[in-house]
């Protein structure tokens, strides 16, 4: 299925964020991934990202039911770690930050932190 942007507002992602090549991983969830990666890059969310330095967007995908993204989620938190570093790699070799391609695939009204 093609995301088009009449979709925006009833996506749900899974995402993992690293804090570098082979580094930590986060994995969560979110229906407003822009503003939600935008809150780690800039340290606005107290926890694990924050603590660890985990601000690099390597990896994500949209479900359009919450439930399924919840469930993807959970199951992925549980995954070994060979396993999210194959899926990394498998669609984002170079472990770069997807954060730019995401806001041009998802048009916002305005960007996260804009006046």
């Amino acid at each position: 299925m093609r995301y088009t942007p009449e979709m925006r507002d009833h996506l749900y992602y899974v995402y993992m964020l690293a804090s570098q090549r082979n580094g930590t991983l986060y994995i969560g969830v979110s229906n407003d991934i822009v503003r939600r990666t935008w809150e780690h890059k800039h340290d606005l969310i107290d926890g694990f990202t924050k603590k660890y330095g985990v601000h690099t967007l390597v990896w994500y995908e949209w479900h359009q039911d919450i439930n399924a993204a919840i469930t993807r989620e959970k199951r992925m938190k549980r995954w070994n770690r060979a396993w999210k570093i194959a899926l990394i790699e498998k669609h984002n070799s170079g472990w770069n930050d997807l954060y730019e391609r995401l806001i041009a695939e998802c048009p916002q009204t305005e960007a996260p932190g804009s006046p």
